[in-house]
């Protein structure tokens, strides 16, 4: 929303220089995102007037226009604009002034030049080299009582607000709420437009039109005002300065003024030319099925039912809150207009927008949700400036269709609440004059409540704490006294998942992984690339009603997809290691209303090998580094996890684990599947891990056990045993970690084939022996040695190969 100081002044007293009313609007929670200076650099700019025009000698397009601008000596220039003539005021630049290209729209410093053999020392400005708009078909013709000579800066210099409206304020979009803001930060009275307006007319509205609604929950209120004998045209010069200040083109005087009052008060309104209604009457009802209609922007647009019109009596006229037809538009022949202001629903609004690919001014404000009794005020004033300014005549009374009038919003608050909200007690002046200022109603209802009235204009405000927020808005919140909390602290909520989470998160960090954050939202035939089609028939995602984008249609089932995406994101950018996690829940549907929202931490390994300074080497990582990772951070959170072979949809089979908490599977790891990589532009070797948060619970060590390191040094020896290849390694190192000297142990190699016995494997571990209490001897570390070998044979048939000390 753009805010011209200029016209903001109109309605209220502006106190106070534009940088420190804008920093008391935003410490208000009404953002000013810009301050623009209009007219900063119009520096060589002045008001001229127009002499004498000429035809160029040597031109048929051109003249020579001689220009007063208060100085002894006219000046002469080359014009091209079509609309120059004898008697205006206009804006001429100087040689040397600062302006924008006519035809680039890029800044530009005027020079003097030689047109067609005559010398034009100077320029009279289009709006576009002024950069007010991007009109430059011809000149900007100024107010017929703007001073000669004087800068233009001081005419049509202005200091323009760029506002940030957030949803919930729909009166922000518009001069008057703005207004009531400015009044109650700088404690001044607002002044409300005159909307009385003479009825000339002999016959009433309701004589000459009726309304009919069809669907009242998406059209609670419609008025229609007829106003005949209008002359359409040009709009005012300050009228068309007030819609250019604000962002918008001025068109002609009848849709100029739809257009003010919309920006004046939030009401948008619309005009009809009332000869070309059928049957002189509205119908607002649902499209039909199939029902065409050519918008204002030239474009033919289908409807559908769930889509609110306006009608004639015959067909469509407009698409209800978003855009006017073309069959009823106000042209220059246009004598007798239908004003309409009206009321709807803002879902209904925003649905038919966002269907339609339109987005409009209107539907901008609807869907936000209005008052209906902003349609009567911005109607009646609408009324009033068509006699003023287009010579209409007004018929007796507006048709106004309401047929479940909405009474005033009203709130108790007690005193109690807004010391408990805000931790400081208000006196009761305070609170009367913070709200009053606002433009609320406010009564004091002894002991201890306030009964409180909310203007039409604020449909944000409907609770107790939505009064509080307004008090503190406007007492401020940087002047709210500081308390210390009182009260006893709460005992804390120990949530067992939320914080296995976040120390796993912890330790995948430490660990080398990276978090990332991808969003909820996917398609279903990326998740078809992750899950086989059985999976997603017992849990169907849950599918979004409006989505943003067709990419980001449904809840995502698993996080697999995004962690491949990002996986391949940031291979095509880097060469070396990626390693990713997230932290995130996945949705499954059930015959419930509530889908299960399963807590999971996945995460990828792919890439290269880094070498000792962490440059990127040539070997590629392989299902042991991205083991090795998942160990240290299993060890890292004080989980307990063990590995066995299995299988899993999309990872390749044989270099598959699964991970298990005793006989319970909580996650796998595996490669993933190259076919299943390449859909997602992956070269090369990437491996996934998938864990279910709750599930690993009962795989966390309840509480850490400290020992002191061994004073005494430590014997590594290698031993490479020969056992069944269904035998697994865990199990296999498991035994040998059990014995009371053995500090740790290391697998470091695997070897099956010749000359091996068929369905034999060798495994070769790195052993090391200490103890805490003496240094080891050779016939220590031999006798335990050999109980380990004992016990390996008993258990699993090993047989030793070799050793080496």
């Amino acid at each position: 929303m753009q805010v011209s100081l200029k016209w903001l002044s109109e309605y209220v007293p502006l106190t106070l220089p534009a940088k420190e009313l804008a920093e008391r609007l935003t410490l208000a929670g009404v953002k000013v995102e810009k301050i623009i200076s209009q007219g900063e650099g119009w520096d060589g700019v002045r008001i001229g007037e127009v002499l004498e025009v000429e035809q160029h000698p040597k031109a048929d397009r051109l003249s020579l226009v001689t220009v007063d601008v208060g100085e002894e000596e006219s000046r002469t220039v080359v014009c091209g604009a079509p609309n120059v003539a004898i008697g205006q005021k206009i804006a001429f630049a100087s040689v040397g002034a600062h302006l924008r290209d006519g035809h680039t729209g890029e800044p530009a410093v005027l020079k003097a030049a030689v047109i067609r053999g005559v010398e034009s020392a100077g320029m009279v400005c289009s709006e576009r080299e002024l950069g007010l708009s991007e009109a430059h078909e011809g000149i900007l013709v100024l107010p017929e009582d703007a001073p000669v000579g004087s800068a233009l800066q001081d005419v049509l210099g202005d200091t323009i607000f760029e506002l940030e409206v957030t949803p919930n304020r729909p009166d922000h979009l518009s001069m008057l709420g703005v207004a009531w803001e400015v009044a109650a930060q700088t404690r001044v009275k607002v002044k409300e437009p005159e909307r009385v307006y003479q009825e000339a007319a002999a016959s009433t509205a309701a004589q000459r039109t009726s309304v009919t609604i069809e669907d009242k929950e998406l059209c609670p209120r419609y008025l229609a005002g007829i106003v005949e004998r209008v002359k359409v045209g040009p709009s005012p010069e300050w009228l068309q300065a007030r819609l250019l200040a604000a962002g918008m083109r001025p068109i002609n005087n009848i849709v100029d003024i739809t257009n003010f009052v919309m920006l004046e008060t939030g009401q948008p309104l619309h005009a009809f030319d009332f000869r070309k209604l059928g049957g002189q009457r509205i119908v607002v009802r649902r499209a039909k099925a199939g029902e065409r209609m050519r918008t204002l922007d030239g474009a033919d647009r289908e409807l559908t039912p769930e889509m609110l019109v306006i009608a004639d009596a015959t067909k469509p006229v407009a698409v209800a809150g978003v855009m006017g037809g073309s069959d009823a538009e106000v042209t220059s022949a246009t004598t007798t207009i239908l004003l309409e202001a009206a009321n709807f629903n803002p879902i209904s609004i925003r649905g038919t927008s966002s269907a339609l690919s339109l987005r409009t001014e209107a539907s901008i404000r609807f869907e936000k949700g209005l008052h209906p009794e902003l349609a009567s005020v911005a109607a009646r004033r609408a009324m009033k400036l068509f006699i003023e300014i287009a010579g209409g005549r007004a018929a007796k009374g507006l048709v106004d269709a309401y047929p479940a009038k909405r009474s005033d919003t009203r709130v108790v608050v007690t005193r109690r609440r807004i010391e408990q909200v805000l931790g400081s007690d208000l006196s009761t002046t305070q609170v009367r004059a913070a709200l009053t200022e606002l433009g609320f109603g406010c009564r004091w209802v002894p002991p201890d409540r306030y009964v409180v009235r909310a203007p039409y204009w604020r449909t944000d405000v409907n609770i107790a704490d939505d009064v509080v927020e307004e008090l503190a808005r406007v007492v401020g919140y940087d002047r709210i006294e500081a308390e210390s909390l009182a009260g006893a602290v709460p005992p804390p909520i120990h949530d067992p998942v939320r914080d296995l989470r976040e120390s796993f998160k912890d330790a995948a960090t430490a660990a080398g992984l990276q978090e990332v954050i991808t969003y909820p939202l996917t398609t279903t035939e990326v998740l078809l690339a992750v899950e086989p089609a059985g999976a997603l028939e017992v849990h169907p995602p849950l599918r979004l009603e409006n989505p943003m984008s067709s990419e980001q249609s449904v809840m995502r089932t698993s996080l697999r997809a995004s962690i491949l995406q990002t996986i391949a994101s940031n291979l095509r950018r880097a060469r070396g290691t990626v390693a990713v996690f997230e932290s995130a829940r996945a949705y499954l549907s059930t015959p419930d209303d509530l889908p299960d929202e399963r807590q999971l931490i996945v995460g990828g390994v792919g890439g290269v090998r880094q070498g000792r300074w962490g440059e990127p080497t040539g070997e590629a990582l392989d299902f042991y580094d991205a083991k090795g990772i998942l160990e240290e951070v299993f060890e890292r959170a004080g989980v307990e996890l063990a590995f066995r072979s299995g299988e899993e949809y999309g990872l390749l089979r044989g270099r598959t684990a699964e991970l298990v908490a005793g006989e319970e599977r909580v996650g796998v790891l595996g490669q993933v599947h190259p076919q299943l990589a390449s859909r997602f532009e992956i070269d090369g070797d990437v491996f996934l891990f998938e864990l279910n948060v709750a599930k690993l619970l009962p795989a966390r060590k309840m509480e850490t056990r400290y020992r002191p390191q061994s004073r005494f040094p430590a014997v590594t020896q290698d031993i490479a045993l020969l056992v069944d290849a269904a035998v697994a390694a865990s199990r296999v190192q498991e035994l040998i970690a059990s014995s009371n000297l053995v500090a740790e142990v290391r697998l470091f190699d695997v070897f099956e084939g010749p000359p091996l016995p068929e369905g034999k494997r060798s495994l070769a571990f790195a052993v090391h022996f200490q103890s805490n209490e003496k240094t080891l001897t050779d016939a220590d570390v031999a006798s335990a040695r050999e109980r380990i070998v004992r016990r390996l044979q008993h258990e699993l048939g090993a047989e030793l190969r070799g050793s080496q000390a």
